[in-house]
């Protein structure tokens, strides 16, 4: 973890870098509704954790991306939020992150699963039919189909609707049939020079880690509406040779959700922040002092200016 840590800082490439000849490169971008896999089949493919996971939708709230180099090729992935009707401004900002992804690719993974009802966000869906740049449909959850007949009926269901789609039936969590996905990925990776530092990871700093710690800890501690109502701020990291003082503050919007956080006598907060620091330990590979707090900022998801200062706007 220690390795990983070290990459999260993104260089990009300087121009007297040297590349092989007929070296390859390109963005690859993954979009699909909510609660499909993006996140573990980003992770599989990167081959380290760079997007928390959980069994809810919504996880994944920004455009993360996970650089894989080699030699002869870098590959930059991007992890995207699940693609939603938007109810408020944060929706609105991370279906916004994924519409992007939809311009900027030069191979697009659509992933969706063998449960999912393929009429739902069907706009979104036909806009990547009308794709021209390459599109792997990636039918995901495979292990929980009950025979070849099924998966038959499934795969002509969406040759159907994405008629020029190359389709990948995988599970992400068996790693089933990834490294198939992966070669293919490479085949199509058009001829281009490194667009990151050969020794890149990530475009995310490491306090982006740290947040996105926490902030599964609390989807995989409170329920309903609770985690979505929450965002984390790291207010201060300092980074000392053989130690990490973190404070970091998790927002609210009401006063009631501010208590339900907290907990009797601050027991919830305290199992948050025990879970959470043990995962930031590991990430950086050094002891971590973490200080957590709650405030409330009423209505944040649809204020522009802390979306803004919580990054989902520019």
């Amino acid at each position: 973890m220690e390795e990983l840590k070290n990459k999260i800082e993104v260089d990009h490439l300087l121009p007297e870098e040297k590349v092989k000849e007929g070296h390859r490169a390109g963005f690859v971008n993954i979009v699909g509704n909510p609660n499909v896999g993006k996140s573990t089949l980003m992770n599989d493919l990167v081959g380290e954790r760079i997007s928390i996971i959980t069994s809810k939708a919504q996880t994944t709230r920004h455009r993360i991306m996970g650089i894989v180099n080699t030699p002869e090729y870098q590959i930059v992935y991007s992890d995207t939020p699940g693609v939603l009707k938007p109810k408020y401004k944060l929706q609105e900002s991370m279906l916004g992150f994924s519409e992007g992804a939809l311009t900027d690719a030069d191979i697009l993974l659509y992933v969706t699963d063998v449960v999912e009802d393929p009429e739902k966000n069907a706009d979104f869906l036909e806009r990547v039919a009308k794709e021209t740049i390459p599109v792997l449909l990636v039918i995901n959850k495979i292990d929980l189909v009950k025979g070849n007949e099924q998966l038959d009926e499934i795969v002509a269901a969406w040759k159907k609707r994405l008629p020029n789609a190359e389709i990948f039936p995988t599970s992400a969590t068996e790693n089933f049939n990834v490294e198939n996905l992966k070669k293919r990925i490479e085949e199509l990776l058009p001829v281009s020079a490194p667009f990151y530092g050969k020794d890149a990871l990530t475009d995310k700093p490491a306090r982006f880690f740290v947040t996105e710690i926490i902030r599964e800890k609390l989807l995989l501690n409170y329920d309903k509406e609770i985690p979505y109502s929450t965002e984390v701020i790291v207010e201060k990291f300092d980074e000392k040779e053989g130690a990490i003082h973190i404070m970091a503050g998790i927002c609210v919007e009401r006063d009631s959700q501010k208590g339900i956080i907290i907990g009797k006598g601050g027991d919830k907060i305290k199992k948050i922040g025990i879970s959470a620091r043990q995962d930031i330990e590991k990430f950086f590979g050094k002891k971590v002092y973490l200080e957590l707090f709650v405030k409330v900022e009423k209505d944040w998801r649809n204020r522009e200016n802390k979306l803004r200062a919580f990054g989902y706007l520019e």
